[in-house]
């Protein structure tokens, strides 16, 4: 038995509350369950309900067994002198408030319908070495549910981006383009190098950015030099060119790398080496002034294609790294990885930019997430066996990989509209 079961079965009053009586006999008339409380104190405030012949209105506190009361402490923290109702699985004793009067207890054990009971325990208790609880259901829920439960998953994965990003805004001087900065070098970065990349932007200040943006060398050679990639000695030309404009700006703007994390090429594609990496993201700094004033009057995800349409310096497109030159080949930013940006950088930005100026922008973001294709994980991959194209586009690749960390693997099941529609049974 889980607190959180309780939880639902109080909130959503799924127990015979026709016949509640406390455990010392008086009747139970419940007119509000009370509002849900996510923070320390007791779990319903406000609560309102006759036991008796009495009219209470207070707070409602939940245990699995009345013992747990003391477990917690609650005798003497004030914060629980007005829970008017203690609701338990199991009473095994007595309790009181900090005054030594009694509190009321209900006990649900006798009070909860067993089929109710059952679905608990197939959904929650069954053995657990299932991928997901309600993996041999999921293919039973319907388009209309399965849409609307994943497009709020969507909306609060962007809700916790928004986190990060307006922690980023405040340390910035609520700076956007800075912001817009530090976060598509995070992803530029991908997996493997984008701590490393966001630590570089970090490093300098993004008003020397700003300063060199008409030269996609001293762009290059600053973010290659900040992320440890012009350190030792190479025999090659180029190499001593972005060195030596390194070291210029190093000089002039008083730049340290010495704790900047350094970039890796371990495992990597060579297409996702952080010098082709850098290099694309200097050539869309040279290129396009005043990005994040464009991004946010795009339209339409073409118009964001396009804006992204940069592709390395002259040097890597015969080279994959220094000193080691193959025949000639363009390196753009490919569709795939514009897509990843406009997933991961670029919806998320607007989002925030809109909630935080109060210019609705949710349709516009879900039409343009529904235009890009679905990741492709190992996520996805078994959504997608369970239910057959439950990820069809990004906005329920994005969404399902929030359900399946945020809900799934935290056993979240009373949280989920999925697992409450399953305790209730189909219908």
């Amino acid at each position: 038995m889980q607190e959180d079961f309780l939880h639902y079965i109080w909130r959503f009053k799924k127990f015979d509350f026709g016949n509640a009586r406390t455990v010392s006999g008086l009747p139970v008339t419940i007119i509000s369950t009370g509002t849900a409380n996510l923070n320390s104190g007791p779990d319903f405030f406000n609560a309102k309900m006759n036991i008796g012949e009495q009219l209470w209105a207070g707070n409602v506190e939940i245990h699995i067994n009345s013992t747990d009361w003391y477990l917690h402490n609650h005798e003497t923290d004030p914060n629980y002198d007005n829970v008017i109702l203690h609701v338990v699985w199991k009473d095994d004793v007595e309790i009181f408030r900090k005054d030594n009067s009694p509190i009321p207890t209900l006990e649900l054990q006798h009070l909860i319908p067993e089929i109710t009971l059952q679905n608990y325990r197939n959904l929650l208790i069954a053995p657990n070495d299932k991928w997901i609880n309600c993996e041999k259901d999921f293919g039973k829920f319907e388009d209309f549910e399965m849409n609307n439960w994943l497009e709020r998953m969507y909306f609060e994965r962007l809700q916790d981006k928004s986190e990060v990003i307006l922690e980023l805004l405040k340390n910035s001087g609520n700076n956007w383009e800075e912001v817009l900065f530090k976060l598509l070098a995070k992803n530029f970065g991908l997996n493997v190098n984008g701590g490393a990349f966001l630590n570089m932007a970090q490093s300098i200040d993004f008003k020397i950015i700003q300063k060199n943006q008409n030269s996609q060398l001293a762009l290059e050679a600053l973010f290659l030099g900040q992320s440890g990639l012009l350190d030792g000695h190479i025999e090659d030309v180029q190499f001593s060119k972005f060195q030596k404009e390194y070291k210029f700006l190093k000089n002039k703007f008083r730049l340290e790398n010495d704790y900047v994390e350094r970039a890796k090429f371990f495992r990597l594609r060579p297409n996702n080496f952080p010098n082709i990496r850098l290099s694309q993201l200097a050539g869309l700094y040279h290129k396009v002034p005043h990005l994040f004033s464009k991004i946010i009057k795009a339209k339409d995800k073409s118009q964001l294609h396009e804006i992204f349409d940069v592709e390395t310096s002259d040097y890597w497109k015969t080279h994959y790294s220094f000193d080691k030159p193959h025949p000639s080949k363009r390196k753009p930013l490919t569709k795939n990885f514009k897509d990843l940006l406009i997933i991961n950088t670029l919806i998320p930005l607007r989002f925030c930019y809109s909630k935080k100026t109060g210019v609705g922008a949710s349709e516009d973001i879900l039409e343009l997430m529904e235009e890009i294709i679905s990741e492709k994980n190992g996520i996805t991959a078994k959504f997608n066996k369970l239910r057959e194209n439950t990820s069809i586009n990004a906005l329920q690749s994005q969404a399902l990989l929030h359900l399946k960390s945020n809900y799934c693997d935290k056993n979240l099941c009373l949280n989920c509209n999925f697992g409450i529609k399953l305790i209730q049974g189909f219908r």
